[in-house]
């Protein structure tokens, strides 16, 4: 009996790749006859005609399949949904605005094959990226690697295949607080990159602006490690160990020289000082705080309005 590969795709608002992404996939599956094949569509509530072609897709190609979310819960949860609802012996993830060449997966198959269980597409080339974004992630990248206990993978995406007991894996880490290619690392099982050129988007336009990438890396950070609670308590330490410097200073020089002058732009320049770290200690706080909120509603991470499976 074949395998059975299924291929994940997030989609929101990505009607102008969609077909573009589907004859690729079509190339790769003509070309790979002895794997049985699912595309497993995640319609993320897209605004667009997403859905309807989808649909379009559904009736033409016994392989594809499809879940239509409620609204839209992000790509993180789309992600999830599709690692629920996949039926493969290993499943690849893959964007839909085809930046990552979907001919990639044959190699990944064939690692899959020699019996490796997590097949990652690593970039050598970031594509068109402007070089300020490109040296935040970087140093998000390092900084986060430094602050765990695992390895995080650098300019690795989600692009990649999971054998089925990293799926199975995955499905049982369900916290509403998501940020997957930390989890990819976590449950850690035997990995092997693929080294690739990433392109750029050629259809579409990105929905990812940098804000949205800066709560992403926020949600890295604190689903992970617990580092800039201990960074905060170390800065407090700090600036109230140089108080103390500074009142015995202040003390010995009233003592034998005087303090003739008042020291107005002094006191107001360290009360300043004292309620930024403050502010800065509390939002930390907060922010762990926050994501606590969260877990415990115990909402579903997200809701489907429907879902086709692959015919038979």
């Amino acid at each position: 009996m074949s395998k059975l590969v299924s291929v994940i795709v997030p989609a929101y608002n990505e009607e102008a790749s969609l077909l573009h992404l589907y004859e690729a996939l079509k190339k790769l599956m003509e070309s790979l006859p002895d794997y049985d094949w699912e595309i497993l569509f995640i319609n993320d509530g897209s605004k667009d005609k997403t859905l309807s072609i989808i649909e379009s897709l559904y009736d033409t190609d016994k392989r594809i399949a499809y879940v239509d979310l409620s609204r839209n819960f992000g790509k993180e949860k789309a992600m999830l949904a599709g690692f629920d609802y996949c039926k493969g012996d290993c499943a690849v993830m893959i964007d839909a605005d085809l930046q990552d060449p979907p001919y990639l997966i044959k190699d990944m198959l064939r690692y899959w094959e020699e019996g490796f269980e997590d097949v990652y597409a690593k970039r050598k080339d970031r594509g068109k990226e402007p070089w300020l974004r490109k040296k935040l992630s970087m140093m998000f990248y390092n900084m986060l690697d430094r602050s765990t206990r695992f390895e995080v993978l650098k300019n690795v995406g989600d692009f990649r295949l999971l054998d089925k007991k990293c799926i199975e894996a995955l499905k049982q880490l369900r916290e509403s607080e998501r940020y997957t290619k930390g989890l990819f690392c976590w449950i850690g099982y035997k990995k092997r990159e693929i080294l690739f050129d990433r392109k750029d988007r050629a259809y579409g336009q990105t929905h990812w602006s940098f804000w949205q990438l800066a709560g992403l890396a926020i949600e890295g950070f604190t689903s992970f490690t617990t580092t800039p609670l201990r960074f905060a308590t170390i800065i407090g330490c700090t600036t109230a160990f140089c108080a103390i410097l500074y009142l015995i200073w202040t003390l010995i020089k009233v003592a034998f020289w005087g303090d003739p002058v008042a020291g107005f732009p002094t006191l107001i320049s360290v009360i300043l000082f004292l309620g930024a770290v403050q502010l800065i200690a509390i939002g930390i706080l907060g922010e762990y705080i926050g994501r606590i909120f969260n877990e415990a509603k115990h909402r579903p991470t997200y809701l489907v309005e429907n879902y086709k499976a692959r015919r038979q």
